[in-house]
């Protein structure tokens, strides 16, 4: 092959970052949206040693699974990777993601089970950051950065989030502009506004705005919320400072203009309060559906100690612990903010828990000092996955039972393999669809002592 070749293909498969695979000459070509099925013009735009890319030039036969995209756009966006799919084409490639990662990357021999597919495929985030920046008419507007940059594209109705949240930053953006602020730019270091942060109790309806700001106030910052608030029944409204030359959106300082600063809802009956810095699973009903799962495959007996690490705001572990009577739940995580909030709602619970600021291998040495063994573990980690110290504090812990609840498969894949190779059985493997119309798609995976 060689560059800016045209080519006539049959798009295969989807490789697990959402682009279509087809093979030319016997090298595997990649091609951004394109769907299983598709006969299609193909240009190849990159020429690797064993792979190639190649761009979607024209569609001559569209595959079955593939619809129109409703969103215009989709495409520049990026964020609604498998938008020109249908929503059972989408569940079967997210289910196939997830099996070739445990077979291909991990090397694994363990069932996958079918993908759970949610109830709602469109507005259904709690939470959304918009980075703001300036339109062509030179007034403030928000959207989403194009993949792999930082080029936004403006975005006026995303259909991954509430009705009002997109009312709500354009209203902002409109106010803002009036009153004279100005954007970010990233390569100057100039400009206030950075990020509209939304987020949204799903049950309760409470709703968080949040202005992260080069600086420290808006100009007419009072009336500017009080009206925004008004207009959009907010429960609270903060602002954020963030004045690093970083693309890290938030900043330590968080400063409460309207409200209590905080929002509260529900997660699988736990009670929680959140403000910008708690990570809370941003499909609630779906999330709702995974914590279901997680507590399935632990199996937790009457009396059991369950470690939940990388734990947020503690609400696996507490919607577990709450149902099964005589157990004790340790928490770990780094995040200040989120511990004090499982502190809190483990008190509002009356269960037996405490939760840890530190990290894995801190966990560890704590446990043993105190001469706890835990029964079952939690493990719900970045997208990056486990570290080695966390790896080896798992197996140094021994539990019965591990449930690793990840967002990233291929990571998910490598550290299951770690732990196959150290006593534990591995499966099922129950993949989770909590991002709809993207790529990402979370799983979680039994592993169980071989002795026990």
């Amino acid at each position: 092959m060689t560059k800016n070749q045209l080519v006539t293909v049959l798009i295969e498969s989807l490789s697990n970052d959402g682009s279509g695979v087809t093979h030319v000459e016997g090298q595997a070509v990649f091609v951004p949206g394109a769907a299983p099925g598709d006969k299609a013009e193909v240009r190849i735009v990159k020429v690797l040693k064993h792979y190639a890319f190649g761009r979607l030039e024209k569609l001559l036969e569209p595959g079955p699974g593939r619809v129109e995209p409703d969103c215009p756009v989709a495409g520049p966006c990026g964020g609604c990777g498998l938008r020109h799919l249908r929503y059972e084409a989408e569940c079967e490639a997210k289910t196939q993601f997830v099996r070739d990662a445990f077979a291909r990357l991990g090397g694994l021999d363990v069932p996958v089970l079918p993908v759970l597919g949610a109830q709602q495929t469109d507005r259904y985030r709690n939470k959304v950051q918009l980075p703001v920046g300036t339109g062509p008419d030179g007034r403030l507007c928000t959207g989403f950065y194009a993949g792999r940059s930082h080029r936004l594209v403006p975005c006026p109705d995303c259909r991954l989030q509430p009705d009002w949240m997109n009312a709500a930053a354009a209203r902002a953006c409109a106010l803002l502009s009036d009153a004279g602020a100005t954007a970010y730019d990233e390569e100057t270091g100039k400009g206030l506004v950075r990020h509209l942060y939304l987020r949204q109790g799903w049950h309760s309806g409470q709703r968080l705005l949040c202005f992260v700001v080069n600086g420290g106030s808006l100009p007419k910052e009072q009336a500017i919320c009080e009206t925004l608030a008004r207009e959009f029944a907010l429960t609270t409204v903060l602002v954020n400072r963030n004045t690093a030359r970083t693309n890290v959106i938030l900043g330590r300082e968080t400063r409460t203009v309207l409200g209590p600063g905080v929002i509260e809802d529900t997660l699988a009956g736990v009670p929680i309060a959140m403000g910008v810095h708690e990570f809370y699973q941003v499909n609630t009903p779906a999330a709702e559906l995974l914590y279901e799962k997680v507590r399935e495959q632990a199996a937790l007996r009457p009396g059991d100690v369950l470690l939940d690490l990388y734990c947020g705001m503690g609400t696996i572990g507490l919607s577990m612990v709450r149902r099964t009577p005589g157990c004790r739940l340790v928490g770990v995580e780094v995040v200040p903010q989120a511990v004090e909030g499982a502190r809190a709602t483990a008190a509002r619970l009356g269960v037996d828990a405490e939760f840890w600021c530190m990290d894995a291998g801190q966990a560890a040495a704590r446990l043993a000092a105190q001469g706890l063994r835990p029964d079952v573990i939690v493990v719900d980690p970045p997208r990056k996955g486990c570290d080695a110290a966390t790896l080896h504090a798992l197996v140094e812990m021994s539990p019965r039972t591990i449930v690793m609840v990840s967002c990233n498969a291929a990571t998910a894949a490598r550290d299951a393999r770690f732990l196959a190779e150290r006593e534990y059985a591995l499966g099922p493997v129950q993949p989770v669809d909590l991002f709809p119309r993207t790529k990402h798609v979370e799983c979680v995976v039994l592993m169980s002592r071989k002795d026990k």
